[in-house]
């Protein structure tokens, strides 16, 4: 059995006081014998307008990223971070930057990063409001697994759960646990957020953590929260409302190695 968390975040125009309230939950989530901790879609530049400022301040040994390694080891745990803009490594492919979502060990290193495949360029009727990321961000095009002491991890941000191929993509690749940090706003997520989980649980018979920003009566952005963990067979094991928290929840490798073996869709399906 392995405990992983979700930690659930609103998020302020202030970056050192994101990481601070971060820091508190990851903390938290460590003393409730969290071993994996999936943190928001980007919490800590929230609302920023110029991502390639950011994206500049971050390449190396940036505020963010020396945080996120200090926090994992020094409560020796997996980290996925959230999202940062970053640039890739070619200074050719500087235009945009990615939302790179970054995976921390134990021993505070980034061992994978996955830049967001599917970006968020979407009119939500029922508001009014139009968000257009690819404004802002580069599309990513490489799915991410990840091996790690708590099972395989398939990565992916927010967005990305309403494109099931992704997903079995991550699980034929290995995946066991499917991490998806988010920023749903209050409209979709209402209608469709915690839908979305369990689809993605049940058809890859995957355990699926969605750390999702909340302040649903934010007075501009409102974002839904409802941060939850899934289980393979679509059971929510744990989920929060519309406050900053965390949740924790026991998963069993060897109870979805057998749900696999039972249930054996991921041998079955005949499409391409």
């Amino acid at each position: 059995m392995t405990k992983i968390a979700a930690i659930q975040l609103k998020g302020s125009g202030q970056p050192e006081a994101n990481l601070e309230v971060a820091a508190h939950f990851i903390g938290a989530a460590a003393s409730a014998g969290a071993q994996l901790v999936v943190l928001p879609e980007h919490f800590v530049y929230y609302n920023v307008r110029d991502t390639q400022a950011v994206a500049t301040a971050e390449a190396g040994k940036g505020l963010a990223r020396c945080f996120f390694a200090a926090q994992a080891k020094k409560h020796r745990l997996w980290l996925v971070a959230g999202t940062l803009p970053l640039f890739a490594e070619s200074p050719e492919d500087r235009a945009k930057p990615y939302a790179t979502s970054l995976l921390y060990n134990a021993d505070g290193q980034e061992v994978a990063a996955y830049r967001k495949i599917h970006l968020f360029d979407v009119h939500v009727q029922k508001t009014g409001k139009r968000y257009c990321e690819s404004d802002s961000y580069r599309h990513g095009t490489d799915p991410v697994v990840a091996p790690s002491p708590c099972g395989s991890i398939g990565m992916s941000v927010c967005y990305d759960l309403r494109f099931p191929e992704l997903y079995r993509q991550l699980t034929e690749r290995g995946a066991e646990i499917l991490v998806a940090p988010s920023a749903f706003t209050a409209a979709t997520g209402q209608a469709h957020w915690q839908l979305l989980l369990r689809a993605r649980a049940v058809e890859n018979l995957s355990y699926v953590v969605g750390a999702n920003l909340c302040h649903r009566d934010h007075p501009k952005k409102p974002t839904w929260g409802g941060s939850a963990i899934i289980d393979p067979w679509g059971e929510v094991l744990a989920e929060m409302d519309d406050e900053e928290g965390f949740i924790c929840a026991d998963i069993d490798l060897a109870r979805l190695a057998q749900l696999r073996q039972n249930m054996p869709v991921l041998e079955h399906h005949r499409l391409p």
